[in-house]
């Protein structure tokens, strides 16, 4: 079937990408863009922050600086580890997905790699993934490029092909896809509109979904 898992973080493993925007948002207004949360959510989902440098720039009409984002990785870890849950059933098929790689799962996400650390260390993670921990941030090129992905297969020592991504966003669809790994969509909402246009394996709506195909 698969050799090797790799996992998105947000909104695939924790429930964090409500928490993390709406703190982006609110520090946005505060800089001056009058930005609604939804408008928020639909820019900045699956990107870094810094990826959006040129828009907030122009909308805020002040420079994105070391200090700022420093303020808003500080607010945001407050409220995750106030508020972070992991996603319904996540465990389990992390746990599933190491037994049935022998242990060739990875987390491959587009942000910076000590929230990422935090995160999966919450959920209660961290035993299942070790050291295989990978952030775009860490890398030339974060989501939608493939970096990523190809680091962390690279680091297994499985040709992406021989993959299963899954990932929640369009712009992470785009970066396993163009590792060449297989996709699933994981879409809780049950709608799979993210991913309409692209070329998922499978959408699925629920962990134990997941859960349950590595163990049959």
């Amino acid at each position: 079937m698969f050799d090797a898992v790799l996992f998105d973080c947000d909104g695939v493993l924790v429930d964090s990408e409500l928490i993390t925007n709406g703190v982006l948002c609110q520090m946005l207004n505060e800089a001056g863009w009058a930005l609604a949360q939804a408008e928020c959510f639909s820019i900045f989902v699956g990107k870094a922050v810094r990826d959006e440098r040129q828009r907030i720039e122009l909308e805020t009409g002040r420079p994105l600086t070391e200090d700022w984002m420093r303020a808003f990785y500080a607010r945001r870890d407050q409220r995750l580890r106030a508020e972070l849950k992991a996603m319904d059933g996540a465990l389990q098929a992390v746990a599933a997905s190491h037994r049935f790689t022998q242990g060739r799962i990875a987390c491959a996400s587009g942000a910076d790699r000590p929230k990422v650390v935090m995160q999966i260390e919450m959920a209660g993670m961290q035993p299942y993934f070790g050291d295989r921990i990978f952030s775009g941030h860490d890398l030339p090129r974060s989501k939608p490029a493939p970096d990523v992905y190809l680091a962390a297969a690279a680091h297994l020592g499985v040709d992406p092909a021989r993959c299963l991504v899954i990932e929640d966003t369009a712009t992470g669809v785009r970066a396993g896809l163009d590792a060449g790994a297989t996709v699933w969509g994981y879409c809780p909402a049950g709608h799979g509109r993210a991913f309409a246009g692209l070329p998922v394996a499978r959408v699925f709506c629920h962990m134990d979904e997941l859960a349950g195909a590595m163990e049959a």
